[in-house]
């Protein structure tokens, strides 16, 4: 009777080893999607500086892959400034046109040294970049403005909304816009989505993704103009302690009819944008 009062306890015991981590790791683990995954937590923005460090290759080829060359624009993004402005420095344009080779040094763009702003939709208007040349490449420049003005509204402005796993649609940025005067936008709509929690910079961070597929662009230059269609999608790591954005990727594919003043034919091109915006402060 002992010998087997002895054999029911350790079966007991042996039971209780098993089931208790099972309990401990299943209530571990809701803890944890409660925490984290049932929604976003509401912070308040850090007031501090914020230095980002963003690149953008750009890679054009014919319409049946034939690689026609590449441009590489990067600089230094400063915000959180006094009066909530922000700042570029260090913008650099690169070129090659051999595919396996590494960018040169590049032309630095002296107009952009400390260029000074407040975000907002007058960065959509001519004047805003008065000091700007009059040049194809200017409009480089202006990309890295208006893609970190996209990051920014794509982490924060609807940071509220966002449910885990479940898609939202922007209700506010659609339709046609005009960009400082050298040509049209239009977004067909723009679709954000938390996927969940991941880590970087010792952060916490909110992951979430965006895409924007069929929005029609149209440029008209002095020297060039072009027409047709662009899709962009990436993801931003976005602190859950800070709501500071910690690292973006963003890529694009756009295919044009372009014509050149002076050249007797227009062609086509598609270009691959890939965007990377890295915290260095």
């Amino acid at each position: 009777m002992k010998k087997k009062l002895n054999s029911g306890c350790a079966g007991i015991l042996i039971s209780l080893l098993i089931i208790v981590p099972s309990i401990a790791k299943g209530q571990s683990e809701r803890a944890v999607e409660k925490k984290y995954l049932s929604e976003l937590p509401k912070v308040q923005m850090a007031k501090t500086v914020q230095k980002y460090r963003m690149t953008a290759i750009y890679t054009n080829r014919d319409l049946y892959g034939n690689f026609t060359g590449k441009t590489m624009v990067s600089g230094d993004y400063t915000r959180g400034l006094p009066g909530d402005s922000s700042m570029w420095n260090n913008v650099y344009i690169s070129s090659s046109n051999n595919f396996s080779d590494a960018f040169p040094t590049g032309t630095k763009q002296e107009y952009m040294e400390n260029f000074r702003y407040i975000p907002s939709d007058k960065m959509m208007e001519e004047k805003s970049f008065k000091s700007f040349p009059k040049s194809v490449e200017n409009v480089f420049a202006r990309n890295l403005i208006w893609d970190m003005m996209s990051a920014d509204i794509f982490a924060w402005n609807y940071y509220d909304s966002l449910k885990l796993n479940v898609p939202y649609i922007i209700p506010d940025i659609k339709g046609e816009f005009n960009m400082a005067d050298i040509g049209n936008y239009s977004h067909n709509k723009i679709v954000l989505c938390w996927r969940g929690i991941s880590e970087i910079n010792g952060q916490l961070c909110a992951l979430i993704e965006f895409n924007a597929i069929d929005n029609k662009l149209e440029i008209t230059m002095d020297m060039i103009k072009t027409k047709g269609t662009e899709q962009y999608w990436g993801s931003i790591l976005v602190s859950i302690k800070t709501k500071n954005i910690e690292h973006a990727d963003m890529y694009s594919g756009t295919i044009q009819e372009i014509e050149v003043k002076g050249m007797k034919d227009k062609f086509l091109m598609k270009t691959i944008r890939e965007l990377e915006i890295r915290r260095i402060q």
